[in-house]
């Protein structure tokens, strides 16, 4: 059995203090660049593609030069607890603000189901229907009187100028895969954790190399399912409120699949290199913490955007 590297380690007294950084500024403006770049592409604009260009540039640069410099620090020594204790916290209220982004989108997707759909539609709300709380009777009866209350919405209210889907993906077909998929690689990353925690090299690596396969098949489907979606079904982001908050939902999971993939990737080459201990990982916790985060925003996705 392959063994981890038993040297100990003796985290330092004191707190340190990292020097003084130009990556937070060139961050945000790599983030300023590719939000307003993405703006102009979806708006048609003749500069959108160089300014995203540029910025998806300097967020890399800055991610590559930036926690470069906290590996450095940490393989040096310099990490104290009270500094695991920050990063820590800090990685923890990151993910608090995911949840917050995602709960933001999820709530758009109730708030159209529950209110806008049958109010449209001159139905009942979905969750009173025994109250007969109905609004919008004028709006149904004088503008869209053959609009039917429905999801998923294949028939939009203005037909002619949102066409509907055709139909929407199985939900028991390649949603379903995937969660077995990523279901897995929960299980995988949290088998390689073990590993790393009782010394075992070979574990550790296995464990890490399933949960990036599983990861990258899982946006291999994905990307098949909107092939499917877009050539077959006509479902597309123009294709009404159903199309919108699907691509917007499942697109963002995937790209959330995508970083932590990648993350993923960088700590399988750190823990080939060596540089984690069985009492000092924080960096593969943290990114393991994040894959448990996006298994948990599938579970969502799959229950009420594919399922329900």
């Amino acid at each position: 059995m392959m063994k981890y590297q038993t040297k100990k380690y003796e985290p330092v007294k004191y707190y340190f203090i990292a020097d003084p950084s130009f990556w937070p500024l060139v961050g945000s403006l790599g983030l300023f660049c590719t939000v307003f770049g993405l703006v102009q592409v979806l708006h048609h604009g003749d500069v959108g593609p160089y300014f995203m260009a540029l910025g998806l540039a300097l967020l890399f640069t800055t991610m590559f030069g930036w926690f470069g410099l906290v590996v450095k620090e940490s393989l040096s020594g310099l990490h104290s607890a009270q500094m695991d204790r920050t990063y820590r916290w800090g990685m923890m209220w990151f993910i608090v603000s995911e949840f917050a982004l995602f709960g933001v989108f999820f709530l758009a997707l109730f708030y159209t189901r529950l209110f806008t759909v049958p109010e449209l539609g001159a139905e009942p709300f979905a969750f009173a229907k025994d109250l007969m709380m109905t609004k919008g009777a004028a709006t149904h009866h004088y503008l869209w009187p053959q609009f039917q209350t429905a999801w998923p919405l294949l028939q939009n209210p203005n037909p002619q100028l949102y066409h509907g889907p055709k139909a929407v993906i199985y939900t028991w077909g390649i949603p379903a895969l995937n969660t077995i998929l990523l279901l897995s690689s929960a299980a995988t990353v949290t088998w390689a954790h073990w590993g790393l925690k009782k010394n075992n090299r070979r574990q550790l690596i296995i464990g890490l190399a399933l949960t990036i396969l599983l990861g990258f098949t899982f946006e291999a489907i994905q990307m098949s399912e909107y092939y499917e979606a877009y050539t077959e079904l006509g479902l597309t982001l123009g294709s009404g409120i159903y199309g919108s908050t699907f691509f917007t939902l499942t697109g963002l999971h995937a790209a959330h699949v995508s970083i932590g993939a990648i993350m993923l990737l960088i700590i399988l080459i750190r823990c080939i290199k060596g540089h984690f201990l069985p009492e000092h990982h924080f960096a593969f916790e943290a990114v393991s913490w994040y894959w448990h985060f996006v298994d948990v925003v599938w579970l969502f996705l799959f229950v009420f955007v594919y399922w329900l």
